[in-house]
């Protein structure tokens, strides 16, 4: 019996080292890596730079507090403000805690302004924003809000997808839009770029703030260095976690400088965030994101999974309904006559390769950024391995029947 907390349904397989995409276990078996500790490991296992960094840091300081000034932070945070949108940043050690951060810094931008009734904030049913109390209740899952008391209210949930009806739910106490531009958890769904495109719109006419989850989305994987980049557009806030610490605890709230400006001393804080260890393996990671043709190389392999995916479909469509999602974040939604977790655990098993399960019974492959063209063919030759073996038990249970 374990003394670990029942929360999570394991499987007995251990990891005892990492080299890019493969990932081996203790008893020497390597298996091809799709899932990435879920999005996290955007530069696979013992990256040369990551565990150069991460030995010369932690002969350094590894915390001192927030009371004190942190260079590392403090460029890890003007490098995150030069490339994107923002003017300032707020680190974390967690999706969810990013997430926290928006949602304040929302509601604490309009509070700020006079505007204290101003504190909701429409949501979208099929989202994932992580497993706090306001996290969950800002989803709406039922299956995550269950059993915990009454959830946080201020919070809207719609259907992704229809802006008629973002805009008839806007009332006087709307103060923000928070959306995944493409949903991880919930099926692997990409916002169309005209979608993403309207609601930037809504928000600008009724004056509110566009909060994006860029947590999973986000740092490269779909092919450019945000998600919303393809739409062309920019939100007021975001939140950001998984790729940006490359396997170290590490997270950021990104926002304007004017929406961030009331978030002044004792409005928000945390005890870990941003420390010195987690900051300079930070910017260790993104040393290795931003370097010339590395985002070039996410978007390649990115066209390249799609393609081979779709051939895929065309040769098992009883099992392929549809494919989801964006770049390095794929999604195979399945037929009822294929179970998506039970598909993960006979792709691990039988073929040793790691993916992940998301709602709606889809697949998820979320391999390291690093993956190379032989290893996306690997990885669709294991998958079809796998949709030909079950072909085959089911030709077997006919005969037998």
């Amino acid at each position: 019996m374990s003394a670990l907390y029942g929360t999570y349904a394991r499987s007995p397989l251990a990891f005892e080292r990492g080299e890019g995409v493969r990932l081996i276990s203790q008893d020497g078996t390597r298996y091809l890596d799709f899932h990435a500790g879920i999005a996290v490991n955007a530069l696979g296992h013992s990256d040369p730079h990551l565990v150069k960094t991460m030995k010369e840091a932690a002969e350094k300081v590894w915390h001192v507090s927030n009371v004190f000034t942190i260079p590392e932070g403090e460029r890890l945070a003007q490098r995150l403000c030069d490339a994107t949108f923002a003017d300032s940043v707020f680190f974390t050690n967690s999706g969810a805690e990013a997430i926290e951060c928006a949602i304040k810094t929302a509601r604490h931008y309009f509070w700020a302004r006079g505007e204290k009734d101003r504190y909701e904030i429409i949501a979208f049913t099929g989202s994932f924003h992580g497993r706090t109390l306001a996290t969950i209740a800002a989803a709406g899952n039922p299956s995550y809000t269950e059993g915990f008391g009454p959830p946080l209210e201020g919070f809207v949930h719609l259907k992704p997808g229809d802006l008629k009806a973002v805009e008839a739910a806007i009332t006087a106490k709307t103060c923000a839009i928070l959306i995944e531009p493409v949903q991880g958890e919930g099926g692997v769904t990409a916002m169309s770029a005209e979608y993403m495109r309207g609601l930037r719109a809504l928000c600008d006419k009724h004056g509110m703030l566009l909060i994006l989850d860029e947590v999973q989305c986000g740092y490269g994987r779909t092919g450019k260095f945000f998600a919303h980049e393809w739409a062309g557009i920019e939100p007021d806030i975001m939140a950001v976690a998984k790729g940006i610490g490359g396997g170290f605890p590490l997270g950021a709230c990104l926002a304007k400088g004017e929406v961030a400006k009331s978030m002044v001393p004792g409005t928000h804080g945390s005890t870990y965030g941003g420390n010195p260890l987690a900051c300079t393996i930070g910017n260790a990671v993104l040393d290795r994101i931003m370097e010339p043709g590395f985002i070039e190389h996410v978007d390649k392999m990115g066209q390249l999974l799609a393609w081979h995916l779709q051939q895929l479909q065309q040769r098992y469509p009883q099992y392929v309904v549809e494919l989801r999602g964006k770049g390095l974040l794929a999604g195979i939604k399945l037929t009822d006559a294929v179970v998506a977790r039970e598909f993960v655990a006979r792709l691990r098993d039988d073929h040793q390769m790691l993916t992940q399960g998301a709602g709606d019974n889809v697949l998820r492959l979320l391999p390291p950024l690093i993956v190379t063209e032989p290893d996306i063919e690997e990885a669709v030759d294991k998958l079809g391995a796998a949709f030909a073996a079950l072909d085959a038990e089911t030709a077997k249970e006919h005969v037998t029947a």
